[in-house]
């Protein structure tokens, strides 16, 4: 099977534009391929997952990835998929953010020399001349065919600013620069980029004529992707500092029933024939799976070890194992007990299990909070400092475990 065939049977490919092009050139190694990553957060989240590991398997295969980074589009955000203008981000927290994603990049992708590279388009985004970019650029461009693309459509609903009408012609610009500098012959990105891309591709064939060699492909990571990356609480990330890797594991260990072989064989490298195999699995196998998939994506992102360690503390919860060690914990400080204990409020505000008092008064109230697994009933509930020095685990809802305790 080639590369390509792997990627289609995975279920990765939604769209492209020259198939039997593309298909020569990732099956023999000599695509040179971009995808971009705007720095609107300090970390990556699971919704940037799907590219992180087709990055990674087109690497294995010979391929050369060229990450991006929008250090220069961060400055006007992508409007694709918003109902709102992104916040704008001092040049300092863009920079930052950048700095932050090329470190957790680095655990999926093998740079240096002819084997991948990270480049950032505030380089040269920042010094373009604004009238040379509308002479050389913008007479490229229809105006009606920009306002019919999909990623402004949800924006024209409550209005569209200037400032992000302009994103689809950076965006396009960065693949006409990247072909011209790096010898980038290929572009992949969501399906809600795929006007964004476009454009690009157009650029190329504009600017340089028809024999110009600029490839797109365009992935399902809006529709099946990104809606990875997302709770009721916000995203998961990939930074242990923000999602613990006991965290981790239990999101991918809680996927639901219909999505867990497709996120197996979207995301995990295991081969394909066992994934088949998995196919045919129903019922408590699928729990087996679950496990799986939690396993290998957590090995991915924070190795082996903290791998086994989520394991090992997601059996303590749920197969009467005992090591908690890897849990997620907040140790109190004696300055938070009033006579000797704790009321459940101000102990998941302290383990920062809810956003405000009044939230935690609804989970409590519709009995969404539970101490060693006794359902707690009352608002009023306390815990004395003997039973934070046994340790309390705490769940919320049936996903959230958190553990309390004083030394």
């Amino acid at each position: 099977m080639t590369i390509y065939d792997e990627l289609v049977a995975r279920g990765l490919i939604a769209q492209v534009t020259d198939e039997n092009e593309i298909k020569e050139l990732i099956n023999n190694g000599r695509a040179t391929f971009y995808i971009g990553f705007d720095p609107t957060a300090d970390s990556l989240h699971v919704g940037h997952f799907m590219a992180l590991c087709l990055m990674k398997r087109l690497q294995m295969a010979g391929n050369k990835p060229v990450v991006l980074i929008g250090g220069g589009t961060g400055y006007i955000g992508d409007p694709s998929g918003r109902s709102d203008m992104r916040s704008m981000m001092t040049p300092e927290t863009i920079q930052h953010n950048c700095d932050c994603f090329k470190k957790q990049m680095e655990r999926f992708i093998e740079f240096g020399d002819d084997k991948a590279i990270m480049v950032n388009n505030a380089d040269w985004l920042l010094k373009l001349n604004y009238i040379d970019l509308l002479r050389e650029v913008g007479a490229c461009f229809s105006v009606n065919n920009m306002l019919r693309a999909e990623c402004y459509k949800q924006r024209m609903e409550k209005g569209l600013s200037f400032l992000e009408f302009n994103y689809m012609i950076m965006q396009s610009y960065d693949f006409y620069h990247l072909f011209q500098h790096y010898g980038c012959n290929m572009q992949f990105g969501g399906d809600d980029q795929w006007s964004n891309m476009l454009g690009g591709t157009e650029l190329i064939r504009r600017k340089l004529g028809k024999d110009a060699y600029a490839m797109t492909i365009t992935l399902l990571m809006n529709s099946e992707g990104k809606k990875m990356g997302k709770t009721a609480k916000g995203a998961v990330w990939l930074d242990p500092a923000k999602t613990s890797p006991f965290e981790f594991f239990q999101y991918w260990r809680n996927v639901s029933d219909a999505d867990v072989l497709k996120c197996i064989r979207m995301l995990t490298f295991l081969p394909l024939a066992q994934i088949d195999e998995m196919d045919k699995w129903e019922g408590s196998q699928l729990n087996a799976a679950k496990e799986i998939l939690a396993y290998e994506l957590t090995k991915l992102v924070h190795g082996g070890e903290e791998a086994e360690k989520a394991k090992t503390a997601s059996h303590a919860l749920f197969a009467g194992g005992s090591d908690d060690s890897s849990m997620p914990s907040t140790k109190i400080a004696a300055d938070r007990l009033t006579d000797g204990a704790i009321g459940i409020l101000d102990l998941l505000d302290a383990c920062r299990l809810s956003p405000s008092r009044s939230e935690s008064r609804r989970l409590i109230q519709q009995g969404g909070v539970f101490a060693d697994e006794v359902r707690v009933e009352s608002i009023d509930a306390k815990f004395t400092a003997e039973q934070l020095k046994a340790g309390i685990k705490i769940r919320k809802g049936k996903k959230v475990f958190h553990k309390a305790y004083m030394e």
